[in-house]
């Protein structure tokens, strides 16, 4: 049975503008990876709304999860959750679970919970909460979309509150050779492994270092025996090769 696959939606004008790099989608792949989810796909939008229900209609017909990123704070801009309910076709808000949550949270904090603060609470119908431990505000869950904030120690506690309720695949592997020789060298015999081991993924990412050309080929796929084979034949082919 082939493994769960994902796509990313990261939001917000920061990320494209440059002010802001986006480190969510790195860490998110690598989990993902590791849970045996296939993340296939990542778009950037900005903070416009009809962008963002557009990208998630389509990335929710297109993938078995939809995980994004930004755009649930405080801030008039903050737009994602009225995006997602209209995607959806569903009511958004202020849920009284959600309320509560926030209100211990300033409490414990010593600051008034505002009409800004308070638009953190707004779920859409229908929506499952996803715990955030380190600024209490939620995220949440509606269909196979998952919606975290976009400050990365706060997107990360959300992944590690929901991985564990999703169906996992089977872990990706992945080994690497350096190779030195160029890619044009490399891409015939390398193209032949590739179509000998259809079940694995064979990258090649070149680089130049002390005035001659190499690559590194990274070899993926969730078959653990796999992935050796096709790297004892790579050394084969070319015994040059360092780990």
């Amino acid at each position: 049975m082939p493994n769960p696959t994902a796509a990313m939606l990261v939001i917000g004008d920061e990320i494209l503008s440059g002010r802001t790099r986006d480190a969510n989608m790195h860490y998110l792949a690598g989990e993902l990876a590791e849970r045996g989810i296939d993340l296939q796909e990542v778009r950037i939008v900005s903070d416009v709304h009809a962008r963002i229900v557009d990208a998630l209609k389509a990335l929710r017909d297109g993938h078995d999860h939809v995980f994004t990123s930004g755009g649930i704070g405080p801030t008039h801009d903050d737009i994602t959750a009225d995006a997602v309910a209209a995607a959806f076709g569903v009511g958004l808000g202020v849920r009284e679970d959600a309320r509560a949550i926030l209100e211990a949270h300033y409490q414990r904090t010593g600051l008034e919970l505002n009409e800004s603060r308070l638009r953190m609470a707004r779920v859409p119908e229908g929506a499952v909460l996803i715990e955030n431990p380190v600024s209490a505000a939620p995220g949440f869950s509606i269909g196979n979309v998952h919606v975290m904030a976009g400050v990365p120690s706060v997107f990360q506690a959300m992944v590690a509150s929901l991985l564990p309720t999703l169906t996992a695949g089977k872990p990706l592997l992945s080994q690497t050779l350096r190779i030195q020789r160029g890619e044009g060298e490399i891409a015939g015999p390398l193209g032949a492994l590739a179509a000998e081991f259809p079940q694995l993924s064979f990258g090649s990412y070149p680089y130049f270092r002390d005035g001659a050309f190499g690559a590194h080929v990274v070899v993926r796929g969730s078959d653990a025996a796999a992935v050796d084979a096709a790297m004892i034949r790579l050394g084969e082919i070319f015994p040059e090769a360092m780990a």
